[in-house]
């Protein structure tokens, strides 16, 4: 009786410990026939299975847009059941916005749709999208099974998209890479401005030109001025009916850029750069000291070289 009672134990624990794999993804409505899926303020794991990005889905007279498929299979796949528990109507188009993983890494789950991206985006797929896979696989376990790469199919431009009896302006900037896709809604008043723009959280730079990057932050703030707007969806973080996001990017990314700029004009190496001290202003950002320190792996050998040219 003892042993069976051990037994029981051992498997209401195991059972407890157990990943249901369950992204519990809620849509939020942001506008009206918009809805958005907003990820966490937090670095990929295992036990968040890399819901840390914010995805959205515009519901057209005759189907849905899809703007990011997520971070794995599970992702799109639940992104899928979500939409149909609040319009019968079809999913008709996936857009990506960047070439980043936790933003095309769903698309397996909508094979059977139209998926499209910026040239430059669905090339980055191509030449990184296995690498990103593996890396993902790494950080969040078993969430990512069955995740595959499917580079989008259809190549965007910039200006007008007509979809399913919706008007969008496509507009491709760069900075945070190399193609960064903003979709302006303006049947509803919505811009979403990918990863262009983070909200309430550190934003992240592997692939980032921080020049060119403040230049279409210059950019999306017009478009927050124009007649219509009324909702801006960030890559991370809430939305907001105002530009604040913006500027809270902008505020951080010339910082950075500042900090490693002075920093290797001083002659101090990356080790010394690490241990610099984030300014009060972003002490209690999410994520502000771990994307300080891998932005500094990303940055700061360009700075250096930066400063050596300007030493000659």
């Amino acid at each position: 009786m003892k042993q069976l009672l051990c037994a029981l134990l051992m498997l209401v624990a195991i059972r407890a410990g157990a990943v249901d794999f369950d992204y519990r993804l809620s849509a939020t409505p942001i506008a009206d026939k918009v809805y958005a899926f907003i990820g966490r303020s937090e670095d990929f794991t295992t036990t968040n299975g890399g819901n840390i990005v914010n995805t959205a889905f515009i519901i057209a007279p005759q189907g849905v847009i899809v703007i990011d498929s997520g971070p794995s299979l599970r992702y799109g796949q639940q992104m899928r059941r979500a939409i149909s528990a609040i319009t019968a109507l079809p999913v008709v188009l996936v857009i990506n916005t960047h070439h980043h993983p936790d933003h095309f890494l769903g698309n397996l789950a909508f094979a059977d749709i139209p998926i499209a991206a910026l040239a430059e985006t669905r090339q980055g797929i191509v030449s990184e999208g296995n690498a990103f896979a593996e890396n993902l696989f790494r950080m969040s376990g078993d969430w990512m099974k069955g995740t595959e790469v499917l580079v989008p199919g259809r190549t965007l431009t910039a200006g007008r998209l007509e979809v399913a009896g919706r008007s969008l302006r496509l507009v491709a900037l760069d900075g945070h890479t190399d193609a960064d896709l903003v979709i302006v809604d303006d049947a509803s008043g919505v811009v979403f401005a990918g990863d262009l723009v983070f909200n309430g959280r550190a934003p992240t730079t592997p692939h980032a030109d921080v020049g060119h990057w403040l230049a279409a932050l210059d950019q999306l703030e017009a478009l927050t001025r124009q007649a219509g707007f009324k909702v801006l969806l960030p890559g991370h973080g809430m939305a907001t009916s105002d530009a604040a996001p913006i500027g809270q990017t902008r505020d951080w990314l010339n910082w950075l850029s500042a900090t490693m700029h002075e920093a290797a004009k001083a002659g101090l190496d990356m080790n010394d750069v690490l241990m610099r001290p984030l300014p009060a202003a972003f002490a209690n950002l999410p994520l502000a000291t771990s994307e300080y320190r891998r932005s500094v792996g990303h940055l700061f050998p360009a700075a250096e070289q930066s400063a050596l040219a300007g030493d000659k």
